[in-house]
């Protein structure tokens, strides 16, 4: 019941009052309680309604906090080695959770998308710019970024990246978009990263999906034997590991598995759409869109090969 009725309930009242007047004393003043008393409840009914506004409002107010920050599943003190293990225990929303891979001596906080048939623990993500990823070696071992918001970029470290890969059989899926609001998948089995003595070495298998094969540039066998990052080491702006004469992380602005230098740099500078520099340092993914051109989003993200959706305990 709104004031502005309540206040018409009033007009009502007060010309019934004067209808009264042919009434009895006693009569008109048994229907004046009668009304003043119906008046008490419906003020009262109005505050209640006002209450109850007020907390569907702050509800509201908290679940868009909420998707913006992105939210934190507390599993308590059960352990994880993944999000491929998170989902098969019957967790399926997408959010932060606490892992430990095999190998680690402590948990990590991680980002599980629980989307593609759930499951993947996301180790990259690239949505807006927001953070940059020119960053040093020891940045890239432990991880940087912003691992609060729904939609932070961040970078979950080379370590973890090891970690993970060497305690079973995963794939890797990285998920692109464009800024005309295409996207794109590539899917790569046997996706492994080696440990920091040996530099973080990428490996991977057999290649599907619609972006294009950038990373074994099986797209021109003329450029592949400079183009492929199989097998090449993480190189960053202080830590040169490419075949390159000169600092590929340095020439494009991340760190990234380098050759001389790349066909896919997903960890370049955040440039929007097509772009010129004086290297190819956008975040690129050369068979979709070529070199001159930045994506706008970004996510990488891996799972367990054996791995069945649909196995949810």
């Amino acid at each position: 019941m709104s004031t502005y009725k309540i206040s018409n309930l009033l007009i009502i009242l007060i010309l019934y009052t004067l209808d009264l007047s042919d009434s009895s004393p006693e009569e008109c003043k048994d229907e004046m309680e009668r009304l003043r008393a119906q008046l008490k409840s419906l003020e009262l009914l109005d505050t209640k309604q006002q209450q109850l506004i007020q907390r569907l409002m702050n509800l509201n107010q908290r679940d868009e906090l909420s998707l913006k920050e992105g939210k934190f599943y507390d599993l308590g003190d059960k352990q994880y080695m993944d999000c491929a293990q998170i989902f098969k225990n019957g967790n399926t929303q997408s959010g932060f959770y606490r892992i430990k891979p095999l190998p680690s001596t402590t948990q990590i906080r991680v980002y599980c998308d629980m989307t593609d048939g759930g499951g993947w623990t996301v180790f990259q993500r690239r949505t807006n710019g927001s953070q940059s990823f020119e960053r040093d070696w020891n940045d890239y071992k432990t991880g940087f970024g912003d691992m609060q918001s729904a939609n932070g970029e961040f970078w979950l470290g080379n370590d973890n990246l090891h970690y993970l890969t060497s305690q079973d059989d995963y794939t890797l899926r990285i998920n692109l978009e464009d800024f005309e609001g295409s996207q794109r998948f590539a899917v790569y089995k046997n996706f492994k990263v080696n440990n920091e003595q040996n530099h973080y070495q990428l490996q991977f298998g057999h290649y599907i999906g619609n972006a294009g094969d950038a990373l074994s540039g099986s797209y021109h066998p003329e450029v592949q034997w400079w183009a492929s990052h199989q097998g090449m080491k993480f190189s960053t702006r202080d830590r040169d590991n490419d075949r390159y004469d000169r600092n590929c992380a340095q020439e494009d602005k991340g760190g990234w598995w380098f050759n001389r230098c790349h066909s896919a740099n997903l960890n370049g500078l955040y440039h929007r759409g097509p772009y010129s520099a004086d290297t190819d340092d956008g975040i690129v993914w050369y068979p979709w869109h070529g070199w001159w051109y930045s994506l706008k989003s970004v996510q990488m993200k891996i799972r367990p090969t054996s791995f069945e959706p649909d196995d949810v305990e």
